[in-house]
Formats: C-alpha cells, structure tokens, sequence
C-alpha cells in the first residue's frame, strides 16, 4: 500500500514479500543461537503452536506425546545416531525432514503403564 522500511529493509509499494513459515523459532532478536537445535532450550518462547486466538488446543495433547516417544526411544535405542545427514524438507510453510536415516542397536522391550 506504500513504501515501507523493516528493520534496515526497505520494501517498496508493489513489492512481493512472503512470509516464511519455519523462520518463525529463528529470531536472533529472541533465541541466543536460533540455528541450534536444543531440546532444553530455556527460555523457549517459541510460536510453534501459534499465539493468541490461533493457539493450537491440541498444544498439551502433542507435548505429551512427543515426550513420551522420545523417552521410548531412548530407553529402546541408547546408540541411536545419525547414518547420513538428514535432509530438509524444501517448503516454505513446514519445518521438517524429508528423510533421516539411522543406525541404531535395538534393545528388549520393557513394558510400563
């Protein structure tokens, strides 16, 4: 609608601009080292799960389950490493990985409620 400078950017009236889904827990302004990944990572006010009246209510349900397959997979697989380098999935609206692949020593399963 008119020209416009963000941060040292100027964006001319009529200029594309997109907005740029993974970049969103990359903010040098936010996270000391936004390209590391860091499970502990504190403080973690990340948006991943969006803001406000866009917040996800399925937030605690994912957390909860993303805790518990980690856990399992560290109790099954305490080796587990990198085979190759991951490679990224090429999207601007989701994070993720295309293909990882691993090795890995499996170990018996143990059963608990």
């Amino acid at each position: 609608m008119k020209d416009v400078e963000i941060r040292g950017v100027k964006i001319a009236k009529g200029d594309k601009i997109m907005l740029w889904y993974p970049a969103v827990n990359r903010d040098e302004e936010v996270f000391d080292d936004p390209e590391r990944f860091d499970i502990g990572r504190n403080p973690n006010d990340h948006l991943s799960f969006g803001i406000g009246e866009h917040f996800c209510l399925g937030s605690n349900l994912a957390r909860m389950e993303l805790r518990k397959i980690f856990g399992a997979l560290m109790r099954r697989l305490p080796d587990i490493e990198f085979a190759a380098q991951p490679r990224r999935l090429r999207s601007n609206f989701v994070n993720g990985v295309k293909e990882m692949r691993i090795t890995f020593t499996p170990t018996a399963m143990i059963h608990s409620d």
